[in-house]
C-alpha cells in the first residue's frame, strides 16, 4: 500500500468499491454519452465499442466518486462535467484563460483560447484544496501520460496557489507494476485505484437497458460546477509563453545548450509549447537547405515547398524541445503539424483546422519574424541529424 497523509485521496483509495456496480448506476453514467455512443456502447465494430466503453467507464468513475462523497467528510465538493455541466458551454475566444468546459462537457484549462489541459475528474478536499483524477483503459503511451500528468500538477499548483496537488489514477487494467506508475505514484499525494476490467464492469448492463436514458443534469449537494472554481492566481498564458520564448531565443542565439534551458526561473511553467514565428523567405531557404519530408508520397524540398504552403511556423513541445513545424496550406483552410521521426528524419502528424478555435487563431495571427540566422540556430539547438 502506498502511504499518504493526505485524507481524501487516501479515504477514495481505501473505500473504493472492489465489487461489481449495481445496475442504476451502471445506467447513470450511460446518460453521460453522446447518441452514437450509446449505440456504439454494445457494437460489433470492435475500435467503436472500445472508445464509446471508454467514455463510459470515465463516467462510471464519476458517478462512483460522486456517490461516494456524501459518505466522505473529506470531499467537501466534486466539479460538475459530462451531463451535469452547465450548457451550452462558454464559446472559445482567444485571450480566454482558465477553466471552461468543452460542448461535451469536459474539463479544459484554456491558455489564450487553447486548451492545453483537460482533467478528468476535479475534486476538492475539506481544506478547500483541489485535486484531480485520470482514468485509462489501456496501457499504451505511458511516457506521454506521465509527461501530462506532470505538467497538469505544475499548472494546477501554480494556479491555485497549490506547493501540492493530490493526484488519483483510477485503471480497468491493472498497470501497477509498469515502471512508469511506480514512478507516477511515488509522486507526493498520488495514487493508483485499479477497478475490475470494463467488461466485468458493464456485465451488468444490455441494450435495452439502456434505453431512454436522457441526458439531463442532476442535483446534488456536493456539485459544483467551474464558475465558483476560476484560479485564485489570475493568469496571462499568451504574456507567459512570450517570455519564455525570449528566453529561449536568447538562449539558443548565445549558444546555451538545451540542457541549461530548463533550470528553474521566475517564469510560471504554464507554457506546453513554445511558438517562435513565422519565417521569412530566407528563414524557409534556411530550414530546407538539408531538410525533405513527404506528405501522401509527395516529397517537399526547398524548391516546392512554398507551391502548397504559404507559411511556415517553428514551435518546440515543451519539456522536451522537441521540434514541431506548422505549414500553413495555400489550398484549404488548415495547417500541417510535421514532427521529427527518431531516426532523424520528418514526418506529418496530424492537422490542425478551425475546429481547434484558440489555437488556430493562435497560428494565423503568427508573421514572419525568423531569418536565415534564428532559423540555423533553431536547427542546430533542436533537429537531430540524420
Amino acid at each position: 500500500m502506498i502511504k499518504n497523509k493526505i485524507g481524501m485521496i487516501t479515504w477514495l483509495r481505501d473505500n473504493f468499491p472492489e465489487s461489481k456496480p449495481g445496475t442504476e448506476i451502471s445506467r447513470k453514467a450511460v446518460r453521460h454519452l453522446k447518441k452514437n455512443e450509446k449505440k456504439q456502447l454494445f457494437s460489433d465494430e470492435i475500435s467503436q465499442m472500445r472508445a464509446a466503453e471508454g467514455r463510459w467507464y470515465e463516467s462510471l468513475i464519476y458517478e462512483q466518486v460522486l456517490e461516494l462523497s456524501l459518505k466522505s467528510p473529506e470531499i467537501k465538493y466534486v466539479v460538475r462535467k459530462g451531463a451535469d455541466a452547465p450548457y451550452p458551454p462558454i464559446p472559445i475566444k482567444p485571450g480566454q484563460n482558465g477553466l471552461f468546459y468543452s460542448n461535451r462537457g469536459d474539463i479544459n484549462i484554456r491558455g489564450n483560447g487553447q486548451d492545453i489541459a483537460e482533467v478528468d475528474l476535479l475534486i476538492i478536499d475539506k481544506n478547500d484544496q483541489i485535486g484531480f483524477a485520470e482514468i485509462v483503459t489501456s496501457s499504451s503511451d505511458l511516457k506521454e501520460f506521465e509527461d501530462e500528468v506532470l505538467y497538469k500538477k505544475r499548472l494546477l499548483g501554480y494556479l491555485f496557489g497549490q506547493i501540492t496537488v493530490p493526484f488519483i489514477l483510477f485503471s480497468s487494467v491493472d498497470i501497477s507494476r509498469s515502471s512508469i506508475i511506480l514512478r507516477l505514484t511515488r509522486e507526493t499525494e498520488s495514487v493508483l485505484i485499479v477497478t475490475r476490467t470494463c467488461e466485468e464492469l458493464k456485465s451488468g448492463l444490455n441494450r435495452s437497458a439502456i434505453k431512454g436514458l436522457a441526458r439531463k443534469p442532476v442535483t446534488h449537494k456536493k456539485l459544483v460546477d467551474l464558475v465558483s472554481l476560476q484560479p485564485k492566481r489570475p493568469f496571462d498564458y499568451k504574456k507567459v509563453h512570450d517570455l519564455r520564448r525570449d528566453k529561449v531565443m536568447n538562449a539558443i542565439l548565445s549558444g546555451e545548450k538545451i540542457e541549461q534551458f530548463n533550470k528553474k526561473d521566475e517564469i510560471p511553467p504554464l507554457s506546453k509549447k513554445i511558438l517562435f514565428g513565422a519565417l521569412y523567405p530566407s528563414g524557409i531557404k534556411a530550414l530546407m537547405k538539408d531538410l525533405s519530408f513527404s506528405v501522401k508520397d509527395k516529397i517537399y524540398t526547398s524548391e516546392n515547398i512554398r507551391k502548397d504552403f504559404t507559411k511556415i511556423i517553428l514551435a518546440v513541445d515543451l519539456p522536451g524541445y522537441e521540434p514541431i513545424i506548422y505549414l500553413r496550406s495555400r489550398h484549404k483552410k488548415e495547417y500541417l503539424k510535421v514532427v521529427q521521426k527518431k531516426s532523424g528524419g520528418f514526418r506529418a502528424e496530424s492537422k490542425r483546422t478551425p475546429r481547434m478555435t484558440g489555437f488556430f487563431v493562435w497560428l494565423e495571427s503568427l508573421e514572419p519574424v525568423l531569418g536565415s540566422r534564428i532559423t540555423r540556430k533553431y536547427a542546430e539547438s533542436f533537429m537531430k541529424s540524420k
